[in-house]
């Protein structure tokens, strides 16, 4: 099995905006809060109806897992294009710009995730797998005849096959066969290399993984580190132990990246004054924003608009 780690040889090529970007449940529906904790679906039975192209959207907190069995798809992840030759997985964190050019008859599935299926089922292993899987954008590509491969392949179809099944939405198989999947995935993308260190360490990797999450429901009202710790029930100090842990940076750099993340976004997708995306982005002040912004990233705001070409 190839590195699914390794960057793509396509990698870099920046996209040039095309407008304000979307934000759906499943694409082409209004989002909702009430959208299912679940859903899965096959790539073509949505993808075909729009000629084989998913334009460019979003999804607030929810997590996509997109099956390539076979087939090709050009893929948008934010400002990039990568390529996924099946099999693959595209891995697209919530608030994450995708967008899909499918090779026609390409067949795959289409597996959402809500915020809250991780909160409502327990955490645990996987609240583990979904950290390491959804850290980051990415396409993670697979070798055809690998036996993990193929059990990968296997626990999708069979999650689809229970999903379409009438009165199994309060049963807990789909549950069960998502968390399967989550962590079989993780284990074919050498992800999680987690030896059993006791039950303790799986509470503080639990824990971090709630972090993420209120992150991305809060990084825009530019929550302090203390405000993120109390609302955990933890200190600052043991925050930021479990962030270094978790991911080798502080509370606040976690913070920050995410606040950054979506900064490059707007000034990308959304033809706005910089000053309006400041505000938008919780910045009172727009010329700290600009200041912010060139440390995370060594650039203006618009010379990074200009580097994007938007």
């Amino acid at each position: 099995m190839s590195d699914p780690q390794a960057p793509p040889a396509d990698r870099g090529r920046a996209v040039r905006r095309r407008g304000p970007v979307p934000a759906f449940a499943l694409y082409g529906e209004a989002a909702s809060p009430a959208l299912e904790l679940l859903h899965i679906e096959e790539v073509q039975s949505r993808s075909r109806l729009h000629h084989w192209e998913i334009d460019p959207h979003v999804h607030h907190g929810l997590y996509q897992l997109v099956w390539v069995a076979s087939g090709a798809a050009e893929v948008l992840l934010d400002e990039w294009r990568e390529h996924a030759i099946g099999p693959a997985a595209v891995l697209i964190p919530p608030g994450t710009v995708h967008g899909f050019r499918f090779e026609p008859e390409t067949q795959g599935l289409v597996l959402t995730l809500s915020a809250r299926f991780w909160l409502a089922h327990e955490l645990q292993n996987a609240g583990e797998a979904v950290g390491e899987l959804f850290a980051a954008p990415r396409v993670a590509r697979f070798d055809a005849g690998a036996v993990a491969t193929q059990r990968l392949d296997a626990l999708l179809a069979e999650l689809a096959a229970e999903f379409l099944l009438p009165g199994t939405g309060e049963a807990p198989v789909l549950s069960w066969l998502a968390r399967a999947a989550v962590w079989r995935l993780a284990q074919a993308c050498a992800l999680t290399r987690l030896q059993d260190q006791g039950g303790r360490a799986r509470r503080h990797q639990a824990l971090f993984t709630r972090f993420v999450l209120l992150v991305e429901q809060r990084f825009l009202e530019h929550w302090p580190v203390a405000r993120y710790a109390s609302k955990l029930g933890i200190s600052t100090a043991r925050l930021n132990r479990l962030a270094r842990a978790g991911c080798g940076r502080s509370a606040q750099e976690v913070v920050h990246e995410r606040l950054t993340r979506e900064a490059c976004r707007r000034l990308v997708y959304i033809a706005a004054p910089v000053a309006k995306l400041a505000l938008e982005l919780g910045f009172e002040d727009p010329a700290y924003f600009c200041r912010f912004f060139k440390r995370r990233t060594g650039l203006s705001p618009m010379q990074y608009r200009e580097q994007r070409g938007a």
